[in-house]
């Protein structure tokens, strides 16, 4: 079922999009058959194009494709906020932000047992594997390795599952592919559903991957307003 995009849209000015990703659906993606955030905005911005551009001139047959940049992702499991440039001033500024004084990304995550310590900074090198679509901790001076910082804290604690879990409030320092499920896996604390990174759930009881990133911080790229959303 397609989503409703409109819904999905927090703000929106001649700048920039803010959107909510709804789980499943890709933030981008090169298969021509599957829907993503990218390929929805687009078709916003288009429709709002036509009618703009209509209303103008009367006519239109064949509206030009709009501008829209994808500033930072979330994997297709996870449910949370993305920002997306529609010029390309707003975009260069916007990833300047993101590799100088970075975005605040916060997420909410559940993970399987009890991190030890309760709150802590993790600092570990990552390296991704293309061909298996994974990440793994590994040493600093392995090829293709990338340094990945986050903090976590343990938020609370459900003794009544099997295996017991915690909600846990992660800051996210760098963005490296599948950088919370990796760390958080490292740690001895999958992500409950991540069955891909150690998640010791029976086929009938795992359910989705329990991470959201229900917080998103950044300086609006034209007026300089400090910009703030939360899930």
């Amino acid at each position: 079922m397609k989503p409703d995009i409109d819904s999905l849209i927090l703000y929106e000015d001649a700048h920039i999009i803010v959107c909510r990703k709804p789980a499943g659906i890709p933030t981008q993606t090169a298969r021509v058959s599957e829907q993503d955030m990218v390929s929805l905005l687009k078709n916003h911005l288009g429709a709002a194009g036509h009618r703009q551009e209509h209303a103008a001139s009367g006519s239109i047959e064949h509206p030009s494709a709009p501008y829209l940049a994808v500033i930072h992702r979330l994997d297709q499991p996870v449910e949370g906020l993305l920002v997306f440039a529609k010029t390309p001033a707003a975009a260069k500024d916007l990833n300047r932000q993101l590799n100088t004084s970075g975005f605040g990304k916060y997420y909410r995550a559940v993970v399987c047992g009890i991190p030890n310590p309760p709150e802590g900074t993790l600092e570990d090198y990552l390296v991704k594997d293309g061909r298996t679509n994974t990440s793994r901790v590994c040493g600093k001076n392995t090829p293709g390795a990338k340094h990945a910082r986050l903090h976590y804290r343990v938020e609370e604690i459900c003794r009544d599952t099997e295996p017991v879990t915690s909600l846990v409030h992660i800051r996210l320092d760098t963005g490296r592919h599948h950088q919370i499920r990796v760390q958080m896996a490292h740690l001895g604390c999958p992500l409950a559903g991540d069955r891909k990174y150690g998640a010791q759930e029976s086929p009938k009881k795992a359910g989705a991957l329990r991470l959201c990133a229900y917080r998103l911080e950044f300086t609006h790229p034209k007026s300089g307003k400090q910009m703030i959303y939360e899930l």
